[in-house]
């Protein structure tokens, strides 16, 4: 069997890609916030706004986005053990279980938005400006879904070059919409507020869907064609799905939660959390390239039952994202002060935000490696430890955490202590399981 390249030229020809069509979606929502934060007239109401809904939303992708990992992990393990073509029938399969999971997700919630978003206490303008940014953006849901099983199967076929293209090109067309369908066009359009914000997103994420559509027609051998015999495989992907699917609820609990808490505060503290948690998507994304290489590479070296190459694998990319972690740590220092700026000028969401953003900075080195341990599991298929570790991270880490923090008033630095626990308690766990399951492996193929 050909050997699997695992070195360092490799690992960046598929981590950068990743890097920069990881950081698309986080892109697409912070440019959302930074636009409508400057509107003129209630900008913090319309900042507080898209962060609450942006959250929210974003819970719901990612509840269900988990589906290309499942994918990505079948296709690349087939691919180490050499029965590719065994997959004709899956991934147009595939395809269809994402994106009907993705209908039946957004009308379970779609009748029901001005509750979820009363719980997260909305209200007054805010909730006004929620629920017109929410009844947009919402319809690019399933657009999102179908975009991520494709990049799953272009992962899984260790190419991150389209999903990059496809992403950049969907990020352009964000912003550039952003600022003319939020702000206006003199003689030409009147300005559109927070449902501007909404639309640039939804037609960037319909351009998305349809160049990737295009891009695995014509730039893969796999078919679309639907067939009435289910694949085996599907049985396994229902069955990965699943697993993360309760590790996505147990994740957006916690982060609804914070949400939930920081707008309890008051619209200068939803407002600062806003911008915090945009800043900490962003940077979790630019780390999450490296876990794409390890994820990609990982599921084929277990198909391959590459063992030894799969440790080395693991300790390299958590390495290098590491340091990258580290620059996001000095780009942050550097940069205090003017990342905020991006998104407000009013000097009460500023001083509230400038008084916790350290606590974002620390969270980094600990992000470095639960999320690249994560995205190596995920490529393992190792989907229901990951499961149990976040149902536990949130229920014995980030709970007791958050409450001791509102017993002590600690206010928005209480909600991010408790998300740095959260995330610590995920790398020990994701480290110790590795350690003990796969290190024994490659000691026994190095001996024999």
């Amino acid at each position: 069997m050909r050997k699997i390249d695992i070195s360092f030229k490799r690992i960046q020809q598929l981590a950068l890609p990743a890097i920069i069509a990881g950081i698309a979606e986080p892109v697409l929502s912070s440019t959302d916030a930074a636009v409508v934060g400057n509107i003129a007239e209630f900008g913090t109401e319309s900042l507080a706004a898209v962060g609450i809904v942006g959250t929210f939303i974003s819970t719901i992708i990612w509840i269900l986005a988990q589906t290309r990992s499942a994918i990505s992990a079948i296709i690349s393990q087939n691919l180490g053990a050499g029965n590719l073509k065994s997959l004709t029938s899956f991934p147009a399969q595939a395809i269809l279980f994402n994106i009907s999971l993705s209908f039946i997700l957004l009308f379970s919630t779609y009748f029901f938005i001005e509750d979820i978003l009363l719980f997260l206490r909305a209200e007054g303008k805010i909730l006004e400006f929620s629920k017109e940014y929410y009844y947009i953006r919402i319809w690019g849901f399933p657009l999102t879904l179908f975009t991520f099983a494709i990049f799953g199967l272009f992962r899984g076929l260790q190419n991150t070059f389209w999903p990059m293209i496809i992403a950049s090109i969907g990020v352009f067309i964000n912003v550039g919409l952003d600022f003319i369908f939020v702000y206006g066009l003199e003689d030409f359009m009147e300005p559109m507020g927070v449902k501007g914000a909404a639309w640039a997103s939804l037609i960037a994420q319909l351009v998305m869907a349809l160049l990737a559509l295009v891009l695995v027609v014509t730039k893969t051998n796999i078919s679309l064609k639907l067939k009435r015999k289910v694949h085996p495989e599907v049985k396994r992907l229902i069955s990965m799905s699943f697993n993360l699917f309760i590790r996505s609820v147990a994740l957006n609990i916690a982060l609804l939660m914070a949400v939930r808490e920081a707008t309890s505060l008051g619209k200068e503290f939803i407002a600062a959390h806003t911008i915090a948690i945009n800043l900490w998507l962003f940077s979790a994304f630019f780390i999450d390239g490296y876990g794409a290489a390890g994820n990609i590479l990982g599921g084929r070296l277990l198909g391959a039952k590459k063992y030894n190459d799969l440790w080395i694998l693991t300790k390299r990319v958590n390495l290098y994202n590491l340091f990258v972690s580290l620059l996001l740590v000095v780009v942050g220092i550097l940069l205090y002060h003017q990342l905020g700026l991006i998104f407000t000028k009013d000097t009460l969401v500023l001083s509230t935000f400038y008084g916790m953003f350290f606590i974002v900075l620390i969270s980094q080195p600990f992000n470095a490696l639960g999320f690249t341990l994560d995205a190596i599991f995920k490529g393992l298929g190792e989907m229901k430890y990951l499961r149990n570790v976040l149902v536990s991270a949130t229920l014995f880490g980030f709970i007791p955490t958050l409450l001791i923090c509102n017993y002590l008033d600690l206010k928005l630095k209480g909600i991010w202590i408790a998300i740095v626990v959260w995330i610590a308690f995920r790398a020990v766990a994701l480290i110790f399981k590795f350690k003990s399951k796969f290190y024994p492996l490659a000691k026994s193929e190095m001996i024999d």
